[in-house]
């Protein structure tokens, strides 16, 4: 069974699961039954964050117009367009092992791709979920639901994995942002044009 947090919550994730390698991290969501007139376009992305809780550069920003770090320790799978189906909607793989040393978190976020134009927000979202999930077992070692009823946010950063004492952990944040993906990429240090 897998660890189901509630917002906050941090939990061992490499001391609890020894030999704990390469992780699938994956988010889903449904959209409900009320229409904009347009499709919703959620978009999961990482943030590959040091010390200061910045990228170092444009490199550690893991999304659908780049899906893949350097080292190949991030591995976003691609972009979903739609959300429909059952299951995670978009995933993205993580070698803990080629972690960079100077990279201590790894944040995740989902944003909806141009929510303003749309006149859509995560309150017209739900069901959202991260989970985190051992790459060479398949099974399923975390699951944090985002119960939490946002209305006028148009990203959210779901959770994080952070280096402790060498070991890794996961942090289930939950927390809204205003300004969809330019809000976040300001928040993570990268620039937008």
């Amino acid at each position: 069974m897998p660890i189901n947090l509630s917002k906050g919550q941090k939990v061992d994730l490499t001391k609890g699961n020894p030999g704990l390698k390469s992780i699938m991290v994956g988010l889903g969501w449904d959209v409900n039954a009320f229409d904009t007139g347009a499709d919703f376009d959620l978009d999961a992305a990482a943030f590959m964050c040091g010390s200061n809780g910045k990228c170092p550069t444009e490199k550690e920003f893991i999304f659908y117009g780049n899906l893949e770090h350097p080292t190949g320790c991030v591995k976003h799978m691609g972009d979903n367009l739609t959300g429909s189906g059952e299951g995670d909607d978009e995933q993205i793989m993580v070698d803990l092992t080629q972690v960079p040393s100077d990279i201590e978190r790894i944040a995740f976020t989902v944003t909806i791709y141009d929510a303003d134009v749309r006149r859509q927000n995560f309150g017209q979202v739900s069901n959202a979920f991260i989970r985190i999930v051992d790459d060479a077992t398949g099974k399923e070692l975390i699951h944090f639901d985002l119960g939490e009823d946002f209305s006028i946010e148009t990203a959210v950063v779901v959770g994080e994995l952070y280096k402790h004492n060498g070991e890794w952990k996961f942090n289930a944040i939950g927390s809204g942002f205003q300004g969809g993906l330019a809000a976040l990429c300001g928040h993570y240090g990268i620039e937008v044009a």
